[in-house]
């Protein structure tokens, strides 16, 4: 979290893919892949932006280190709730992706039940696993 409150100065957007490895029904986080090292350029606008070379520096990463998109992540300047452009836009559109929001910029403290969670279903559809339902998803605690 501190790696999203420093890249986004407390003043954009910023973001990361979650990369690891799944056991089952179980998504193992490895490493993350911040957006703006696949693309300079990612937070220029004030929100996240990923054109097709950034993806295809992302799936050379996936390819090289055995690892896949578990999530993506990012922050948001105030609630942590889907905007229309993240609902219409998922970084990843395959069904079962989960995108995780981060009010605030990222501030501390950060709660999981504060996260926004919201799993792809396919066709622009969502369904929401935000507040204490993250808890079944989300295995850890207070994130600094």
């Amino acid at each position: 979290m501190a790696e999203l409150r420093r890249r986004g100065g407390a003043k954009t957007e910023s973001g990361a893919f979650l990369l690891g490895k799944r056991q089952g029904d179980r998504r193992l986080f490895e490493r993350c892949v911040f957006y703006d090292d696949l693309d300079a350029n990612a937070y220029s606008t004030g929100v996240c932006v990923l054109y097709a070379d950034a993806f295809e520096n992302l799936w050379g990463i996936c390819r090289s280190s055995g690892l896949q998109v578990l999530a993506d992540i990012h922050t948001h300047g105030g609630a942590a709730t889907q905007s229309e452009a993240d609902r219409r836009n998922p970084m990843i559109a395959r069904p079962g992706h989960l995108a995780l929001i981060v009010e605030r910029f990222a501030s501390n403290p950060v709660w999981r039940h504060r996260m926004g969670l919201y799993r792809y279903e396919g066709s622009h559809a969502w369904t929401n696993l935000s507040g204490w339902r993250s808890r079944r998803v989300l295995k850890t605690g207070t994130f600094t």
